[in-house]
Order: structure tokens, then C-alpha cells, then sequence
């Protein structure tokens, strides 16, 4: 297992963390608790939740995936070798039943990581993030940027202060944002350097064959800012493996979750994922498998956040991690990359 540093810290994380949002909707707590052991086994020490999963959000699951990791840290006692990264929700239609609709005000932030820390039976986070924009913005796949009025929208500043207290009072040792635009990390690096309070060290987006935005501005501010990609759906919610291609699996997500669908459905996405997965097939490679090591082989990743239903998928997953792209192989994705930029935003 390789590990990066997190951002400007002294934290080391594994190249691959440990998704959970399906842990108490397409999995059991004995399948977690099953995938927990296997992928700290092989050296994953990352874990990524948040007060939402699992999902698809529903009131009467809603953290059921913190409960199911905090009854494993109690049995388990090896809370000071793991790091452990959740997220706090804002407003959001799929997050209303969250607090009466969540924000990301003062108020709003301490009863979530109070609730957090509860569930998963911790005193501390070692990474909180801003699950999403607490304002109108482009995320989850949205496009055609409106600007509307910001009295709706808490002040980033509001927040920042309150993630402030909260590594203050020794909750979080430090944040991150996820799902976050390149003008929303600028300005709370900013704020943090006005005000002094802590700095961002991750930022948690999309990044995969399908959609490589994150290399337009927010590689560079990465770069030169210290802050870490954490990348998620570097699967691309398994379209990337080419399972759907033919047929619908009855269990899989994207199958059992119309709303899902919505992003990797379109027909250039369809036919970017044919083409990687017959580049893939070419070389004698498991698409899945070629897929995760592009994503690990980019210079700006620290870790690439995987989820799965099924331990064979978590122990392919890791096994990525030995693959060595070929420069054959990559050509031929840049080339694809070419033909079907981003189809899948």
C-alpha cells in the first residue's frame, strides 16, 4: 500500500479510502464490519463517511453508516490507526429531513459533529468536510452556472469560524471541502489567511476517465495551495467497469437509484465507456482495474475514495494498485480523453 500526505499536514493516507455510503442500504452491517477488516488488512488506513450515508438519504437510514463504524471501532479499539474523515451536510433537497433542512451555520455544525461523534463512538474526526456548497453552485453534475441572489447562502465566513471551534475544542484536527469550485477553496483560503483560522488541506470531487474537470483550476490551486485531492467516483459509480453496458445487474446502484443515473446515462458518456472499457479489454485488462490506476497514477491524487457492495470488488480494487499503466495504454486513453472530453461532468 502507498500512503501520501494529507494536504500540508503530517497525516499519512492510503492511496485508496475506504468509501461507506452504501453501508446500511446495499449492505449489511456483517458486510461492512466484513469490508472494514479486509481493507484494513491489506494497509488501507483511510475511512470516508458523512452524516448523510447511506444513501440513497432516506430519514429512517440516515446514519446508520457511522453507527455501523462506530460499533466496529468499539470492538476493534484501533481508533489511533485509522483516519477518519466525515462530512457535514447543508441544504439540499436530498438532505431535508437532516435538521429540518441543513445549513452550514454555527449552529448547524456543532449539533452535526456532536451527533457524528455519537454515532461513531469517537471523541475526534481526523478530517471534517463541507459535504457540499452552501449556496447555488455547480455540483453533482450540474451545468450552465445562473447566479442568483446570496441572502440564502450562510456566509462562508460563519462556517469557517465554526470549523474553527471545532479543531479548537480538539473535535477536528482538520477540514476539507468536497464537491467545491475553484472561486469557494480560493475564498476560504483567503479567509482563513484574513482571520486566522485553519485552512482547508482536501478537497473531495469527482475524478475519472469521464470526467476530468478537476484538471482545469483546481489541479493547480491543489498544487501550489497544498491541498489534496481526494477523489471520488473513480469508478464513476460503475459504469467504468462496463457492467452496465449490456444489461441492468438487479442490485446495483445504478439500477436500484433512477437519480443516479442522470449523470452517466447520456449517450456520449455511453460511448466514452465502451471505448475505455474495449481499450482495456485490448490489453488484457480488467476495465475497473485500469480505470482505479489511471486515477492513481495522476500526480495530483493523494487518495482515491472507493465504495463497493461486494468484498471481490474491494479485493479487485485494491489489486489496482499494483497495475502500472503502460505507455501504450495511456496513450490511447488521452486519445479517447480527446474524442469524448468530459462527457460525464
Amino acid at each position: 500500500m502507498k500512503y501520501c500526505q494529507l494536504g500540508n499536514t503530517d497525516i499519512l493516507v492510503s492511496q485508496l479510502c475506504l468509501g461507506t455510503m452504501t453501508w446500511g442500504e446495499q449492505n449489511t452491517e456483517a458486510q461492512a464490519r466484513q469490508q472494514l477488516d479486509y481493507a484494513i488488512g491489506q494497509g488501507i488506513n483511510f475511512i470516508d463517511t458523512a452524516e448523510l450515508y447511506p444513501v440513497a438519504a432516506r430519514v429512517d437510514t440516515q446514519g446508520l453508516t457511522e453507527q455501523f463504524i462506530g460499533r466496529w471501532l468499539k470492538q476493534h479499539g484501533r481508533r489511533d490507526q485509522l483516519i477518519l474523515a466525515g462530512k457535514v451536510a447543508s441544504s439540499e433537497e436530498i438532505a431535508k429531513h437532516i435538521r429540518g433542512g441543513p445549513r452550514l451555520t454555527r449552529t448547524h455544525i456543532h449539533s452535526a459533529i456532536e451527533d457524528s461523534l455519537q454515532r461513531l463512538q469517537t471523541d475526534y474526526l481526523d478530517l471534517y468536510q463541507l459535504h457540499w456548497p452552501d449556496r447555488q453552485s455547480n455540483f453533482f453534475g450540474k451545468l450552465g452556472y445562473v447566479h442568483q441572489s446570496d441572502e440564502e447562502m450562510t456566509p462562508l465566513l460563519e462556517t469557517l469560524q465554526a470549523l474553527g471551534e471545532l479543531v479548537a475544542a480538539g473535535k477536528v484536527r482538520h477540514i476539507g471541502v468536497a464537491n467545491e469550485t475553484p472561486w469557494g477553496v480560493m475564498t476560504l483560503l483567503h479567509l482563513a489567511q484574513q482571520y486566522n483560522l485553519p485552512r482547508i488541506v482536501s478537497i473531495q470531487n469527482p475524478y475519472n476517465l469521464l470526467n476530468r474537470v478537476y484538471e482545469i483550476g483546481l489541479a493547480e490551486i491543489g498544487h501550489r495551495e497544498q491541498i489534496s485531492l481526494l477523489a471520488y467516483s473513480p469508478l464513476a459509480f460503475g459504469t467504468l467497469t462496463g457492467k452496465y453496458l449490456e444489461n441492468s445487474p438487479p442490485h446495483a446502484r445504478l439500477t436500484l437509484f433512477e437519480r443516479f443515473n442522470v449523470r452517466y446515462s447520456n449517450e456520449f458518456g455511453q460511448k466514452a465507456i465502451a471505448a475505455y472499457v474495449a481499450v482495456a479489454r485490448k490489453y488484457g485488462l480488467a476495465p475497473a482495474q485500469m480505470a482505479l490506476a489511471y486515477v492513481a497514477s495522476r500526480p495530483f491524487l493523494t487518495s482515491a475514495i472507493t465504495g463497493v457492495t461486494q468484498l471481490e470488488q474491494l479485493q479487485s480494487n485494491i489489486a489496482s494498485l499494483q497495475l502500472n499503466l503502460d505507455e501504450a495504454v495511456l496513450q490511447e486513453i488521452e486519445q479517447l480523453h480527446q474524442q469524448h472530453p468530459n462527457p460525464c461532468p
